[in-house]
This record gives structure tokens, C-alpha cells and sequence, in this order.
């Protein structure tokens, strides 16, 4: 008797473990494709096939007129590097609108952008102090081949020092709805600067409505200064699969980190589509972290194209 008691204690014991598995299951699932983002999505919840997701730190995509398709990863802060620049450009935007084609005011390079530009321990591009670029042309430098010097140029002109910068940074962050971001400089190279895919989301939305920004981040390349050497776009994405930008980022502590548009039809229209990546094989060399986010990336990118007409039947 004792043993039969014993059995039927096992067996009622993994039928609850079984059930417990289960409704976690369904809770993980329903966190991944339920969550709209306010002004953006339908509230309800979207149903979503199964995508390839990374497997490596988090993501987060939204489709346009859908709302939020996938949150994946513990959404903790993490160093984004590069993609700090996304707020840097949009802020500078935000303080000193351009209409898209308008170069706008030249800008004087200082003596600290041309030292940095010849650093071996960062990205940069190359200006000489004297030089006169305008503000469109040092957008095109920081956002394409994501020049370190030239976001602390636009953050000096902008607000007199780095520091000052940081601070508008932050306040235009909180504004976003960004509650788990921290900026500490405007070119990203701290890894002090932290966020979360899910915020990250927040901030491509706004810069995606900026037409500026817009055809920036879509260009594959661009001239650094009058007559200076062709430096290429840092997104290889750009161009495949509907990807029409956005920023790169990679460091030793941020690994690789995407944050990406693309234009994918649905079946009857061209929607656009967000995402972000961030700590993709982090502690390595910043080239394998942006190497595996770009991979990961183009991956995802493509499993959204094939799913996306299925989702949106789904979702009416």
C-alpha cells in the first residue's frame, strides 16, 4: 500500500510540474507577442507565428499599424555604443530643425575633433580644425561611418561642452518614455551610456519620423567633406531584404547591437518595420559583437518578411 501511495504522490506530483510548465509556456509566449506600444498599435493582442528570434541578449520589433510583434531577452540596461548616436542626431534635430535636403548651418571644426579623428581606439572620421561642414554633412559623418569625434563636435555645438549635451540627452529620453536609459556621452564609446532594447524601440520611432534622419541612415556611403575620401555606410544590412537603416553599435562590453528599419510588404502595402538588438556576443571583439548582431539581424528581418502577410490576415 505504501508503494502504491508512494507512485500515485510521483505521478499527481509531475501532473502539477507539467500544468506549472505549461501556463508558464503560454505566459512567455503571450509577453512576447502582446505588448502595443501606445499611439502606435492596435491594443489588442497579436497573434504572431513562430520567428527566429536570437538567442543571445535582447530584441524587441515593432511593425507599423500592428504594434509590438516580439520582446525577447530580459529587458535589463545594458552599453549600447554606436547606437547612441540615433539620440544625438535626433536631439540635434529636435534644436535645430532641417527640412530634408536643407544642409543647414556650417559648423567650424575645432582642434578636438581633428586629434580625435585620427584615434586608433574608436571609430571616427576625418576633418581638419578650420574646416567648415555643415550640419547636414556632420550628420551624414556621425550616423554613416559612425564617427566618435563628430557626435562630440555636434554636442559642443550645440550645447558648449559633452556634458551639457548629456544632460539634454537625458531629458529628451525621459520624454521618449525611455525609463531604463542613461546617457553619458553623445557618441556612445562609454559604456557607462545603457538601455534596453524596448527603450531603444521607443527612440527609432521618433527618429524614423524625422525625414532627415530618414534618408541619412538609408544613404550607403558618404563623402567626408569637399573632395575627401568615400567612407561606407557601417549598416551591411542596408539594402536587403527591404532594410532601409538604421545604426550600428559595437564595443567590447556592448558586444553587437542593431538598430534597424526595414519597408516589408504585407501582402496588399509596404510596412515599415523596427527592430533592435543588443549584447550580441558580448566580451568579445567589437567587430564578432556587430558581426553576430548584423547576422542575427538579417535573420530575423527575413523570418518578418515571410511571416508578416500571415500576421496582419491574423491580426484584422
Amino acid at each position: 500500500m505504501e508503494l502504491k501511495a508512494e507512485k500515485t504522490t510521483s505521478r499527481r506530483r509531475w501532473a502539477a510540474v507539467a500544468v506549472v510548465a505549461v501556463l508558464v509556456a503560454a505566459a512567455a509566449t503571450w509577453a512576447v507577442s502582446s505588448h502595443a506600444i501606445a499611439g502606435f498599435a492596435s491594443p489588442r493582442p497579436l497573434a504572431v507565428p513562430s520567428l527566429t528570434w536570437p538567442s543571445d541578449g535582447q530584441t524587441a520589433v515593432d511593425v507599423e499599424g500592428l504594434g509590438r510583434i516580439g520582446a525577447v531577452g530580459v529587458q535589463t540596461p545594458v552599453p549600447i555604443a554606436s547606437v547612441t548616436k540615433v539620440m544625438t542626431a535626433y536631439l540635434i534635430l529636435l534644436e535645430h530643425p532641417l527640412r530634408d535636403g536643407e544642409a543647414g548651418p556650417d559648423i567650424v571644426i575645432d582642434k578636438q575633433a581633428e586629434s580625435e579623428s585620427s584615434s586608433r581606439e574608436e571609430s571616427s572620421a576625418p576633418v581638419r580644425a578650420g574646416d567648415r561642414l555643415s550640419q547636414r554633412n556632420l550628420l551624414e559623418l556621425m550616423l554613416i561611418p559612425s564617427g566618435n569625434n563628430i557626435a562630440r563636435q555636434l554636442a559642443r555645438w550645440d550645447a558648449g561642452s559633452q556634458e551639457a549635451f548629456v544632460e539634454k540627452m537625458n531629458r529628451a529620453a525621459a520624454d521618449l518614455g525611455m525609463k531604463s536609459t542613461n546617457y553619458t556621452g553623445a557618441s556612445g564609446l562609454e559604456d557607462s551610456t545603457t538601455s534596453t532594447a524596448t527603450d531603444q524601440l521607443l527612440l527609432a520611432h521618433a527618429a524614423m519620423r524625422e525625414p532627415v534622419i530618414r534618408s541619412i541612415v538609408a544613404m550607403p556611403s558618404v563623402q567626408a567633406g569637399k573632395g575627401g575620401r568615400t567612407l561606407p555606410n557601417t549598416n551591411s544590412l542596408l539594402g536587403r531584404n527591404g532594410v532601409i537603416g538604421l545604426k550600428t553599435g559595437s564595443s567590447t562590453a556592448a558586444g553587437g547591437a542593431l538598430m534597424w528599419a526595414a519597408e516589408l510588404p504585407d501582402g496588399t502595402k509596404k510596412r515599415l518595420v523596427l527592430g533592435v538588438v543588443l549584447h550580441q556576443n558580448s566580451g568579445n571583439t567589437p567587430r564578432e559583437g556587430l558581426e553576430a548582431a548584423l547576422s542575427v539581424s538579417g535573420m530575423l528581418v527575413e523570418a518578418v518578411a515571410h511571416a508578416l502577410p500571415a500576421i496582419v490576415d491574423t491580426n484584422r
